[in-house]
């Protein structure tokens, strides 16, 4: 599948738990950007990693601490960070949160 439908509803939603208290599901894509919402249990990790696309992020819910390049931020619910390409970055929820993220290119492993 190279995109998803210009409309995408909530119910048709597919979770995938890509880490412990941490799950995930594309919103909708293009090969050129992907938007993921991800949930996190309070305490849970978004492990530190890499990658070669850009991601832009937004809270819409709870509080994170944030590292990017070995800068950690505090984020709340309206805050936002930009990972530029290949840069290390992860998140810790300090309180149970979700995560809007948006990646371009798309991730394509997230796809599979």
């Amino acid at each position: 599948m190279s995109s998803s439908d210009l409309f995408v509803s909530a119910e048709g939603a597919e979770w995938a738990s890509p880490e412990p208290g941490v799950t995930r599901r594309i919103m909708t894509y293009l090969p050129e950007m992907m938007m993921v919402e991800v949930v996190f249990e309070k305490g849970a990790i978004g492990a530190k990693h890499n990658h070669p696309h850009i991601q832009a992020s937004y809270v819409a819910e709870g509080a994170f601490e944030v590292t990017i390049d070995g800068r950690t931020e505090t984020l709340v619910k309206g805050g936002s960070f930009i990972v530029p390409p290949d840069l290390v970055h992860g998140v810790k929820a300090l309180e149970a949160g979700r995560l809007i993220d948006v990646f371009t290119p798309h991730r394509a492993e997230f796809l599979k």
